[in-house]
């Protein structure tokens, strides 16, 4: 059984900061992407940030500039820092892990999201 446990959303003034962490944990035998989401209120789920292991990055023209993805692959743990928080930021983040469990199968995980609140 594989688990993701998401950390660190809250309440920010805009202009704000914060840190979103993901550990994974379980039957794992490796983590290919590791990757941030989000939903907004009425909008469909979108990728804010993804990160494959041997760290390269992207991220969504709305976010780039402002928000670092990172992971450490030692505890199996994705981070996401927002800096220059947006009121539009506002959404429910969700970590997500594309991994290969020790049953051999390959498929992706999700955590169960952590509530950013961005206010003007």
């Amino acid at each position: 059984q594989v688990q993701l446990v998401e950390s660190g959303g809250g309440l920010v003034q805009a202009g704000g900061s914060l840190r979103l962490s993901c550990a994974v944990s379980g039957r794992i035998l490796s983590i290919n992407v590791m990757g941030w989401y989000r939903q907004a209120p009425g909008k469909q789920r979108e990728l804010v940030a993804s990160i494959i292991s041997g760290g390269s990055t992207s991220y969504a023209d709305s976010v780039e500039g402002r928000f670092t993805i990172s992971r450490d692959n030692a505890k199996n743990t994705v981070y996401l820092q927002m800096n220059s928080l947006k009121p539009e930021d506002t959404a429910v983040y969700y970590c997500s892990a594309n991994l290969i469990s020790t049953a051999f199968v390959r498929r992706d995980y999700w955590g169960q999201g952590t509530q950013v609140t961005v206010s003007s």
